[in-house]
């Protein structure tokens, strides 16, 4: 009967042992399995699309939007010069998110100054000019959407980016477009009071952001 517990003893400690060592194996390999994929994500050309494009600047209000603004130029040059060294982009990785990160604020940035000056050319414009600039954006607008339904019908990489920049430019278009009506609607108000006679005409007011 002693010799039956002694064995009996030896086989629990066994099992014991085995399942343990199963356990610190399992999470073992589970750590290291975490580690390799997050080490396995590499950053490529093509992760720098994965946000909406850059908005595109009219050249009448570039002046005023682009001032002061970080355009990730020496940072782009620094890409482009790693590239250029090491051939692959595995080996330029920090220069990759150091550009998505730049880009990021960049283009943030832009689009609220863009839709700031639309409104701001909404309340000063002279109306007529106002109204004018409305149906340019408008006429803009729809040619944007017709040239979406095109490159709908394009296949592989060449339509997916034709689809992703008409698609930012639609979205970036129709928010300055309501931003300027914004600032039509505010300048609406009562009608002016007719001029007294003999008093001084009044100097006609320059548009201004």
């Amino acid at each position: 009967m002693l010799l039956w517990l002694i064995c009996v003893g030896i086989r629990i400690s066994f099992l014991v042992g085995y399942y343990f060592c199963s356990w610190c194996q399992c999470a073992y390999f589970s750590t290291v399995d975490k580690q390799e994929t997050m080490e396995e994500t590499i950053l490529v050309g093509d992760d720098l699309m994965r946000g909406p494009p850059s908005p595109v600047v009219p050249k009448e209000i570039a002046s005023h939007v682009l001032e002061g603004v970080e355009l990730c130029d020496g940072i782009l040059k620094n890409l482009f010069l790693c590239l250029q060294i090491n051939d692959i982009e595995p080996f330029c990785q920090d220069e990759i998110v150091l550009y998505q990160q730049c880009v990021a604020k960049r283009d943030k940035e832009i689009r609220e100054r863009l839709q700031d000056s639309e409104y701001k050319l909404g309340v000063s414009m002279p109306l007529e000019e106002a109204k004018e600039r409305v149906t340019q954006l408008q006429s803009e607008l729809t040619l944007l959407e017709r040239r979406m339904i095109l490159a709908s019908g394009l296949q592989g990489m060449e339509g997916f980016r034709q689809r992703w920049s008409l698609h930012g430019q639609l979205g970036d278009t129709r928010k300055r477009l309501e931003a300027l009506n914004n600032g039509l609607a505010k300048r609406e108000g009562p009608s002016s009071p007719a001029p007294v006679e003999g008093a001084t005409p009044a100097v006609k007011k320059r548009w201004f952001f």
